[in-house]
């Protein structure tokens, strides 16, 4: 080939590259679009999805600060269910039929008291098992009684329940007569 024939021929094959590179960039170009607008798609329904939560966690929140503000108040009395008409067998959170009479009793007090009071329901256990275990129990215990309060006619959102496990013992959890004392439920009352 002659230079004259090179110089014609060089800006020729270059342009033909050129397009083929062009082409190839589009098509790259038009797949890497695709996938974002895919990516696109999936943010925005992730967006919606933590909009929801968020109304849903500020719908909590109120109820919560409702709840805290209807439990502000004084200290009326409490209720202790350990004694020896009513208490707790050990690893068990069913009412005896005396925690029933005893619960019933209470809820015909505070209806016929007609106060707006608010009950917090402790639940405890003896120190025996671990402290899961121990939670658990002592929130099955503090919610049996909510839930028989609730069917005595007390509302469900002016009782709350938290269980302490075996924390705060009344008694020494080396004697049987200890950890008979300490698994117990007790009901403050708040007005």
């Amino acid at each position: 080939m002659t230079s004259k024939t090179l110089l014609i021929a060089a800006p020729l094959l270059l342009m033909l590259g050129g397009c083929a590179s062009h082409q190839y960039v589009d098509n790259k170009i038009t797949t890497v679009n695709g996938r974002l607008d895919q990516q696109n798609n999936r943010l925005d329904q992730q967006d919606a999805h933590l909009s929801q939560l968020d109304k849903t966690s500020q719908e909590a929140l109120d109820r919560a600060t409702a709840a805290g503000k209807l439990a502000e108040g004084k200290f009326d009395y409490s209720v202790v269910l350990s004694d020896d008409s009513i208490k707790f067998a050990s690893d068990k959170a069913t009412l005896s039929d005396d925690a029933k009479a005893r619960l019933a009793q209470l809820a015909n007090q505070l209806k016929s008291d007609n106060k707006n009071v608010y009950l917090e329901i402790q639940g405890f256990t003896d120190s025996t098992g671990t402290d899961d275990i121990n939670y658990k129990l002592g929130s099955e215990r503090a919610e049996s009684v909510r839930r028989f309060l609730n069917q005595q006619g007390v509302p469900l959102n002016r009782m709350s329940s938290i269980s302490y496990g075996a924390e705060q013992p009344v008694a020494p959890n080396s004697t049987k007569a200890g950890r008979k004392a300490n698994r117990r439920v007790v009901i403050v009352v708040l007005s």
